[in-house]
């Protein structure tokens, strides 16, 4: 472990791309918001239906039974055992800036090209952040973070052989924010505090439910961490009506089953367009599919056009990510 201070910035950060920026589409394009469809995040496009709330639950600060509803309901859906312990957090996010302060900084490994917010949180904590193109040598490293299934590309790691590599490292992050699509993936119904005890496996509920305004999420971890983070989250981090809906939403088997069909057969049906369309696959979810389209920035503003919004990346000029459409939605055109 490398014990140093925390490098302090004096310059706020630079601006990082996002999928979601549907202001810039239509600053950039125009057209009436509401017929834009916006296809540059991978959030399910069919949202859970919000249940009628009870009047208490906004006009109170969330009591101890509405978390304790909602960590029971997401122990039952992730089937984490009972040495693990769930963290409520208001979204991903929030947990992706707390975990690197629950070791001294080091030098973390981050399996890329991923989500960059992970490196900017390591970094800005003061860690040393090493790109890694894949698994095989962890050697020197304090901490891992892994997304998985991964984004943009949608690599996969099975949950054993993942926890039981890094089983020597000081801290091991596993975002599984889009797993809800792949429950065989999680990490969760490994976890052992007696193997584990120094994992984090972070689940964000706005993508595979639709809700992402909600901002809810957890962790799961052994508990000398479940403390860290809930420390660093501080009280009442969760409102009482996300906590509310999170609980009935992970209760749901139905709503979850028919999710999980419906969104299989939508991006099946992604795919044989962009085939027909001379597009390559490069990976994805069932929430997101990337290809690869020889011009990425060109076949975003063919698209723009047509009002669908997606998502290019610098380092992979070739690459476009769409979300999955809805049945209720505009299919685009590729062509």
């Amino acid at each position: 472990m490398h014990d140093r201070p925390m490098k302090p910035s004096t310059t706020p950060p630079a601006p990082r791309p996002h999928g979601g920026n549907l202001d810039a589409a239509i600053q950039a394009y125009g057209g009436d918001r509401a017929r834009w469809i916006d296809l540059s995040t991978g959030i399910n496009r069919r949202p859970y239906p919000l249940p009628p709330l009870p009047p208490d639950c906004w006009a109170r600060l969330p009591e101890a039974s509405a978390t304790a509803r909602f960590v029971q309901a997401a122990r039952g859906y992730t089937g984490a055992g009972a040495a693990v312990e769930i963290v409520p957090a208001p979204g991903a996010q929030a947990l992706i800036q707390a975990c690197p302060f629950l070791r001294p900084p080091g030098r973390v490994g981050i399996v890329t090209p991923t989500y960059n917010e992970h490196e900017a949180a390591f970094a800005a904590a003061g860690w040393d952040v090493v790109p890694l193109s894949d698994l095989e040598d962890l050697r020197g490293l304090d901490a891992l973070v892994v997304v998985n299934p991964n984004n943009p590309d949608g690599r996969c790691y099975d949950p054993a052989d993942l926890l039981a590599r890094a089983g020597s490292l000081d801290l091991l992050v596993v975002d599984e924010s889009f797993a809800d699509t792949a429950p065989a993936l999680s990490a969760i119904p490994h976890l052992s505090s007696d193997l584990n005890p120094r994992t984090v496996v972070m689940r964000s509920f706005g993508k595979f439910f639709g809700l992402a305004g909600l901002r809810l999420g957890f962790a799961a971890c052994t508990a000398p961490l479940a403390h860290a983070l809930a420390e660093r989250l501080g009280p009442w981090a969760v409102s009482g009506p996300a906590l509310e809906v999170g609980a009935r939403a992970y209760a749901d088997a139905a709503w979850i089953a028919e999710t999980r069909s419906r969104l299989a057969v939508e991006a099946a049906r992604l795919d044989a367009l962009a085939a027909e369309a001379g597009w390559r696959l490069i990976g994805g979810t069932t929430l997101f599919r990337t290809y690869d389209v020889g011009d990425g920035v060109g076949a975003q503003a063919q698209l723009a056009r047509q009002q669908i919004w997606s998502r290019t990346f610098p380092y992979a000029p070739g690459w476009l990510r769409l979300g999955i459409p809805s049945g209720d939605d505009r299919w685009p055109s590729l062509r």
